[in-house]
């Protein structure tokens, strides 16, 4: 099943699966994208949003604009240096951490499918990070990693566009990571029970059809289950919380010369078994 949020033309936002390339309106039904995802996690509940979906409105997914799955949820978590590859280009493979490196964005930072990224006028130095999101489905305080699966909802495509000046101005990464609409999330969420392993998965980011990252799931440093283990140990996670679980090697700030996203690119990230996520980049407005 794949779960999305939208917008229609006559500024309404919608929720619920996607059905032959539409978008069944089950808002009536569960008030909140996180209720709906919240009930996606089981066999009982999916089965209930098909049912409502086939008596309710659907309209074409080329009709409307797409946001994030869930464009509200309480927490946006994000794994940074979590590929071995991606660790030796920063500079950080000697540190071997043995935890994830955490850093959080705000909702404020994201887009959907299809809608602009923007570059912003204080910085050029705009890179791309391809990531695995990982949707949390039911309330989680400290649950074992070998629990831990059983509390995803599903997975989505992440563009965790980042500001690399200004995520260095210190040793946090938050104001290069949370500038107004430099990343993404979408085009939907699959739910867990289509993937039964996210550590099997191949991750490609293709930049104007350059393929400028390309690695296995398997390669995380921190599984997972381990990272949603760690991150319940320190807060509840709620339904619809997204983890975005790291980049690979491949990003601009590494290259010889450096590049960076610029007006007219295209970004896509795109996973197997989950989908493709495409935005154009454009300039903040002025």
């Amino acid at each position: 099943m794949r779960i999305a949020t939208a917008r229609r033309a006559d500024g309404r936002v919608i929720w619920g699966p996607i059905v032959a390339d539409r978008l069944a309106d089950v808002s009536l039904r569960w008030q909140s994208p996180a209720d709906l995802i919240e009930d996606s996690i089981d066999d009982i509940g999916r089965v209930a949003i098909t049912e409502a979906a086939e008596g309710s409105e659907t309209t074409p997914l080329d009709d409307l604009t797409m946001l994030p799955p869930n464009p509200n949820p309480s927490k946006i978590i994000c794994v940074g240096v979590n590929y071995a590859d991606h660790a030796a280009e920063s500079d950080r493979a000697a540190e071997s951490p043995g935890h994830p490196v955490l850093f959080t964005r705000f909702v404020s930072s994201l887009v959907g499918h299809l809608q602009p990224v923007e570059r912003p006028s204080v910085s050029h130095q705009f890179d791309w990070e391809g990531e695995l999101a990982v949707v949390i489905g039911r309330p989680t305080h400290r649950v074992s990693r070998s629990d831990a699966l059983g509390r995803v909802a599903g997975y989505s495509c992440f563009m965790d566009g980042t500001l690399r000046d200004w995520q260095r101005h210190t040793s946090q990464f938050t104001p290069g990571k949370n500038f107004d609409r430099s990343g993404s999330w979408g085009p939907s969420i699959i739910t867990a029970d289509e993937i039964p392993d996210p550590g099997s998965l191949v991750l490609s980011t293709i930049l104007d059809g350059e393929v400028v990252q390309h690695a296995s799931t398997s390669e995380m440093i921190h599984d997972v289950a381990a990272i949603v283990s760690y991150c319940s140990t320190f807060t509840t996670l709620e339904p619809g919380d997204v983890i975005a679980t790291g980049t690979p090697g491949g990003v601009g700030f590494a290259r010889s010369p450096q590049r960076w996203l610029e007006p007219g690119n295209e970004v896509r990230v795109v996973i197997s078994s989950i989908g493709t996520l495409v935005n154009q980049v454009v300039d903040e407005p002025t």
